[in-house]
């Protein structure tokens, strides 16, 4: 019998011992799918650099905001203020909120289509009371972008007249960006006139990127960075954050469309 222990229990060590030494190498992350193309930038130099595996997931806004709060485990978690049920969860370390970048809402249209005069409020308005379809990411899924755009559409006491040409498409999209892919995906198909999302999403060769709405209209969303309190590898953790929030990160975060948060 205990010839037949030994070499079980040998491998239950032997197992451990690889288990845990993964963890030390390997880090992880959860973030909203405003910063995912920033990220996937940012990954192979951190990689590179100091020799950790970055493990990426990427969903909606609030999908990524309640996985925290309800304590899935993450060296990293990005969040989008305001965030006092992530503070309040005790599931980051406070003391290592990190600011990023900003996202803002972006237009794209099909190529060769007209592009649309987005450089007032004014401008805004009249393109989304002319459009015949507009398609943006669903808020009832948990997309920040919806939600920030519902909210620009209620603040400009239009809601009532663009709500019945919006279209939705359901699901997440591809990588979980939380509608952003599939919305580009929309206007590219000549289903929708007009695409509205975060300007950093917006990532489908059938389209053309318009630009930023003004601020006036679509004030920023910014994303914050944590140490999780519960980091599997936490010194990893602090490496990762500190590499996104470099000045190497910062010239990324505007090389795709998005606002350095420092």
């Amino acid at each position: 019998m205990r010839r037949i222990l030994l070499p079980v229990v040998g491998f239950a060590i032997l197992l451990s011992v690889s288990c845990t030494a993964y963890a030390q190498t390997e880090v992880t992350l959860i973030a909203p799918g405003g910063i995912r193309a920033a990220v996937e930038k940012l990954i192979p130099g951190f990689e590179k650099k100091t020799g950790y595996k970055v493990n990426a997931t990427f969903g909606s806004g609030g999908g990524t905001k309640q996985q925290v709060v309800h304590g899935d485990v993450f060296d990293v978690p990005i969040v989008q203020p305001p965030y006092p049920d992530v503070i309040a969860s005790g599931n980051v370390v406070e003391s290592t909120a990190t600011p990023l970048a900003s996202v803002a809402v972006g237009v794209c249209v099909k190529q060769g289509a007209a592009k649309p005069d987005i450089s007032t409020a004014e401008a805004v308005k009249k393109m989304l009371l002319s459009a015949k379809s507009i398609a943006i990411p669903d808020a009832a899924l948990g997309a920040a972008a919806g939600v920030t755009i519902n909210k620009m559409l209620k603040d400009m006491g239009i809601d009532d007249q663009i709500e019945p040409k919006l279209k939705r498409p359901r699901g997440s999209g591809p990588g979980g960006s939380g509608g952003g892919n599939a919305v580009a995906s929309m206007v590219a198909k000549g289903e929708v006139e007009i695409g509205m999302t975060f300007y950093s999403e917006i990532d489908d060769p059938g389209v053309y990127k318009v630009g930023m709405l003004p601020k006036e209209v679509s004030p920023r969303t910014a994303l914050v960075g944590f140490v999780s309190a519960h980091a599997k590898n936490p010194e990893g953790a602090k490496a990762l954050l500190q590499y996104i929030s470099s000045p190497e990160a910062m010239t990324v975060y505007r090389e795709v469309g998005m606002e350095p948060g420092k």
